[in-house]
């Protein structure tokens, strides 16, 4: 039985999350997400841990009924591969945290406005807070010094780019996210510590730290994927990227640039389509609208070019049915999406595993909210392999070494998180 929930007050959030990840990795399963300051009007996850498991649900999304939710909800992933019934086979090192994975938590931690709200099947709320304060600090490794492989050569890349672009210009596609991977072997790292590090660096609305057994997934994500709350469906796809500068005048100009960018206005609104397209296959009809197109979303590295599409549902409607329509999101598949996803696997020639997947939560009252899994590194403590993927979208106005470079800067990224000297 659920122990009665219990609250308590934070003095110093920052430090305390640093305590709780330090508490949870004692489990084998936790997610832990982490909103990194964002308020819920700018969107953004609810920050919570969830920690060990109570009930298993092991046999994807056609196991989720939204009626009858446990008492602490549901957490968990879905891979990119999730509905598809004829995967490739794995050839290059890859972190496998399998096609979809949902969990009742154990013990169930959320804060809002510095309260820490406590709920557990197995400890009194007393005294998970108190191992949580008198939890030893994660200590900083040494600084690391992993150098990451190339999955592909800069000739196969380019060479694919162009096989891409020509079924853009037979017209098979408008728009295609291509992926490419990095991987370093043999490697040993302190998740926790990155992930901190990674959300200093990068602090996102939609971050994870999320631990399936001898996987984790260190992400910082600023997308949301789809969000339910009653019987509204809310999906906030991004596509438009453009850096920031420390300089306040350039740094609008910059801004600006983006917002009057025809390729970026032009890759975000074949999205909307795209997600208008899915929410329509289950949404009452006339009810999908686009409440927001082009807003301007400012990061501490980088704008972001967002819309915002929604819908509503019968509230019949159920978790696999609503996944099955919208699943993989818009924004890192392309259009039209069925021939898209035939094309990604053509080309890729490997999984993407949780890599623009997804990762959320379910609440009891059948509410839901879930990323895009990008900016992310996955590590298997097990195999000793540390992976990380980037995309970008291809439409006929792209130019293949252009798209190369792109990669390699949003690689390089995540690579410095991890060298970094700590």
């Amino acid at each position: 039985m659920l122990n009665p929930g219990q609250e308590f007050h934070i003095v110093d959030l920052p430090r305390f999350k640093l305590l709780m990840l330090s508490w949870a990795n004692r489990f084998n399963i936790f997610c832990f997400l982490d909103d990194n300051g964002y308020s819920p009007g700018e969107s953004s996850f609810d920050l919570c841990l969830a920690a060990g498991s109570h009930e298993l649900f092991l046999t994807g999304p056609e196991s989720i009924s939204l009626s009858r939710i446990p008492p602490n909800g549901l957490f968990g992933h879905l891979a990119f591969e999730c509905f598809d019934q004829n995967p490739i086979e794995i050839s290059e090192p890859f972190v496998d945290f399998g096609k979809s994975f949902f969990f009742e938590p154990e013990h169930l931690l959320r804060v809002k406005n510095n309260s820490l709200f406590i709920a557990s099947y197995s400890i009194p709320p007393q005294t998970i807070f108190d191992e949580i304060i008198s939890s030893q600090p994660i200590v900083p490794p040494e600084a690391y010094d992993i150098q990451f492989r190339h999955a592909l050569s800069r000739e196969e890349y380019l060479n694919r780019v162009h096989g891409l672009l020509k079924h853009i210009q037979r017209g098979d596609c408008y728009e295609i996210n291509f992926c490419q991977h990095f991987f370093a072997e043999q490697v040993s790292i302190e998740p926790l510590w990155v992930y901190a590090n990674l959300c200093q660096v990068s602090p996102s609305p939609f971050s994870v730290l999320y631990r399936l057994h001898h996987t984790y997934c260190l992400c910082a994500s600023p997308e949301r994927f789809l969000n339910k709350t009653g019987t509204t469906l809310l999906s906030e796809p991004i596509k438009g990227t453009m850096k920031r500068s420390p300089d306040p005048v350039e740094d609008a100009a910059l801004r600006n640039a983006l917002s009057e960018s025809l390729k970026d206005k032009t890759e975000n609104v074949m999205t909307v389509d795209l997600v208008r397209n899915d929410l329509s296959i289950v949404c009452e009809e006339g009810s999908v609208e686009v409440p927001s197109l082009f807003a301007i979303k400012s990061f501490p590295k980088v704008h972001h070019l967002v819309s915002t599409i929604t819908g509503s549902i019968h509230e019949s409607t159920d978790f696999s049915d609503i996944m099955h329509a919208c699943f993989p999101m818009g924004s890192m598949t392309g259009a039209p999406k069925k021939r898209v996803l035939e094309l990604i696997k053509e080309f890729e020639k490997e999984p993407r595993g949780l890599f623009s997947g997804s990762i959320g939560y379910i609440t009891p009252e059948g509410n839901f909210d879930f990323n895009v899994v990008i900016r992310s590194l996955m590590y298997d403590d097990e195999k000793k392999i540390l992976s990380l993927k980037t995309g970008g979208g291809i439409t006929a106005n792209s130019l293949p070494e252009d798209e190369y470079e792109e990669s390699l800067l949003k690689a390089e990224a995540g690579m410095q998180v991890v060298n970094k000297s700590y």
